[in-house]
């Protein structure tokens, strides 16, 4: 990979007001796309890895962050003591230093953590338009009620670890070009706790944790689009021996609606208008995301024009400001089917190309007693 730097933000695909979790998280999920273990195949894998970790490292500290928010690349490289992203060995072990053990799941970020969790809901449009208080129900992991996530009957005794002296960690000294590393990883005997029970909890072996029917209550906020994501903190799977719950992702797919769509943050619909109506001008009632709304039609409304409620749109999730409702106006005009109906045709085409009744006040009153 040669040419311009890319943009930090958009190499971990995460906004610039993104906090510390969802950058790092950002991180691990592009460096596992992107290692070069798992893509023996790619001459680029390797190029595209270093880019991911010098995004995070900058990225993670607040000044370096802060210094490349005002002056972009070129303020960084001009900073005192500026890294040098050369050597593939230093990405792997600061991957390993911020994690805390092998990225691809031989080690953990942290004790008993537990998984992050996806699952889909499905609203309608006008509810995508309002929003709207869901309760989910899915299978997941939840904590063992029997042993209040310890692992084991609160009457059992337990004895340190010995091997990790009870510090539920193990580590390990390495040396990278970034210089030394102390790499803590979880302690494969007692998982992180830092003792070992005498007995374990018979309902969830000694996990502390069991799978169930979960429910839990969403908040679908207005203005929300197929395809995005609601991210509940510590909705996922439970944690392991008390460790802290995952993230629960909530993907949302918006229905069809026959009556709308939506264009940005506008709501389009169609009103379809009798060609008489078009000609004399009338009121009609159109559907909205929030009731229904009366229109006026001016006399020789035309197909293709379009009456604007405003603020009847969809709300912006992030900022201010609000869409409107665009109504399109379809003129449907009937076919003249019969003797009667080709001659009431007749009639009307004489008196619209009569140009006194164009000047005269009684007009529209002549051409609706046509129709009679």
């Amino acid at each position: 990979m040669t040419g311009q730097k890319r943009d930090y933000y958009e190499v971990l695909g995460v906004r610039r007001d993104a906090d510390d979790d969802e950058i790092k998280k950002a991180f691990r999920r592009r460096a596992r796309e992107l290692h070069p273990d798992v893509n023996p195949d790619d001459p680029d894998a390797e190029a595209r890895f270093k880019e991911a970790a010098e995004a995070y490292e900058v990225l993670s500290s607040a000044e370096t962050r802060q210094m490349y928010d005002r002056f972009g690349h070129e303020g960084l490289s001009n900073r005192a003591g500026a890294t040098n992203f050369n050597d593939f060995a230093s990405f792997q072990d600061l991957f390993d230093a911020v994690f805390g053990g092998d990225m691809f799941g031989r080690g953990h970020a942290a004790p008993g953590q537990g998984e992050d969790l996806g699952i889909q809901v499905e609203v309608s449009f006008v509810e995508s338009a309002t929003g709207i208080e869901r309760e989910l129900e899915f299978e997941g992991v939840e904590q063992c009620a029997t042993c209040e996530g310890r692992g084991y009957p609160a009457d059992t005794e337990v004895d340190p670890c010995v091997t990790c002296a009870g510090q539920g960690q193990v580590r390990q000294v390495s040396r990278g070009p970034f210089g030394q590393f102390v790499r803590a990883q979880v302690c494969p005997a007692c998982h992180g706790v830092g003792t070992i029970p005498r007995d374990t909890c018979p309902d969830c072996s000694g996990e502390g944790r069991v799978r169930a029917h979960r429910k839990v209550s969403v908040s679908i906020p207005a203005g929300i689009s197929t395809g995005q994501q609601i991210r509940v903190n510590r909705g996922g799977h439970a944690g392991a021996r008390g460790g802290n719950a995952g993230d629960l992702y909530v993907e949302v797919h918006v229905g069809e609606d026959e009556r709308f769509w939506r264009d940005g943050l506008d709501v389009v619909s169609r009103l379809e208008v009798p060609v008489t109506d078009a000609m004399l001008g009338t009121t009609a009632t159109v559907p909205t995301v929030t009731g229904e709304e009366t229109v006026e039609l001016h006399a020789g409304t035309q197909s293709g024009e379009q009456i604007v409620l405003r603020g009847k749109g969809f709300p912006a999730i992030q900022g201010r400001g609000r869409g409107h409702q665009r109504v399109l106006v379809d003129v449907k005009v009937p076919r003249a089917e019969g003797e009667e109906a080709r001659q009431a045709v007749a009639k009307l085409a004489e008196v619209l190309d009569d140009r006194a009744y164009r000047q005269d006040d009684g007009f529209f009153d002549r051409l609706r007693h046509a129709f009679r």
